[in-house]
């Protein structure tokens, strides 16, 4: 009898050689792809979803994309086995990832689930007392074959069953890659440019500004549009009330213009070059024209003053002006991430 298997398809290289040795098997797999504004993939460099959706055709396989919302963004707030070295709970995300999958393996008719991992490939989540740790908080003891490392350990059902040949799978171990690199040549492999695991939590810049965020945002209050902003332009926070974003370019100027919303305000130069700023809070004359100066500051013209447009969400403007511009000396207190932040 065939047997059927939920496959964890990041579209990096590890996963993709472990559907291939299951589909070498007989194994029918389906693929299951989780999602997040955290991953480090863009567009211009082969997105996460977009890679993996093309193994899965490559390998003539179905596959159901699962995107991360705010219960995976409660969970960041708060892991229970706690952060890495950014804001990355890598151990409550494989339970969080391996408890969806759960729920779905009788929906689908799966009987197992296979995974990518390599024994302490990854620091914080793949040594084997954590991997141990994973399985137990999921609820998926027994059901997880990691096909590359098989032989580390215990047998699986799947193996004791009989439903994949143990003595096909492999003993991989260690950081090293050139094992799997050699694996993808021999069996044709050859475009996979998303690393597996790449994540901006582990980004110190990111790290900072999401823990400002939680800081400074009640969590009933956070929306996924605040957490859009953290990866777009420079963060600075005047004081718990008023955070401002400057875009770093022409992109990043439209991105912000299109993140406000109610309760933000838009500032931007007039007669000269230079950023558009998005602050969210209630800025008072004093810090209006603060947010002034830190837009003169990123001006490539210097004048002996500079026209500033204010513009809230309704569309109402006013026009202030500000004389000089910000020291970079000053903006040290007040950049996201900074030990001196006021």
């Amino acid at each position: 009898m065939r047997h059927k298997a939920v496959a964890l398809l990041s579209g990096g290289l590890d996963s993709t050689l472990a559907v291939k040795m299951m589909i070498d098997q007989d194994v029918e797999v389906e693929a299951v792809h989780f999602t997040s504004l955290f991953c480090n993939c863009t567009p211009k460099k082969a997105g996460c979803k977009l890679q993996a959706r093309k193994v899965a055709e490559e390998f003539a396989i179905p596959i159901r994309v699962i995107h991360k919302g705010m219960d995976y963004i409660r969970l960041v707030r708060n892991p229970p086995h706690g952060h890495g070295s950014g804001m990355n709970p890598c151990i409550d995300c494989r339970i969080y990832m391996l408890r969806k999958v759960k729920d779905l393996l009788p929906q689908l008719g799966a009987s197992f689930v296979i995974t990518g991992e390599v024994l302490a490939q990854r620091p914080m989540s793949q040594h084997r007392h954590t991997l141990r740790l994973i399985e137990k908080e999921s609820g998926m003891e027994g059901l997880i074959l990691r096909p590359l490392s098989a032989q580390h350990f215990d047998p699986t059902l799947p193996e004791q069953e009989g439903w994949v040949d143990r003595s096909q799978l492999l003993s991989l171990a260690g950081r090293s890659r050139k094992p799997q690199f050699e694996l993808a040549r021999d069996w044709g492999i050859r475009d996979y440019p998303c690393p597996a695991g790449g994540c901006l939590l582990t980004d110190k810049e990111i790290a900072a500004r999401l823990r400002d965020l939680f800081a400074h945002v009640a969590e009933d209050d956070l929306e996924m549009s605040d957490l859009h902003l953290l990866k777009v332009g420079r963060h600075f926070r005047w004081n718990g009330n008023l955070k401002v974003v400057l875009g770093r370019d022409k992109e990043e100027n439209e991105q912000i213009k299109m993140m406000s919303r109610p309760g933000t305000f838009l500032f931007s130069p007039q007669g000269f070059r230079g950023p558009t700023a998005l602050a969210s809070g209630s800025p008072d004359s004093t810090t209006e024209k603060w947010i002034g100066r830190l837009i003169a500051r990123y001006s490539q013209d210097h004048l002996s003053n500079y026209i500033i447009k204010k513009r809230n969400h309704d569309g109402e403007e006013t026009v202030f002006e500000v004389p000089d511009r910000l020291t970079d000396e000053t903006l040290d207190g007040y950049r996201i991430g900074s030990q001196n932040l006021q």
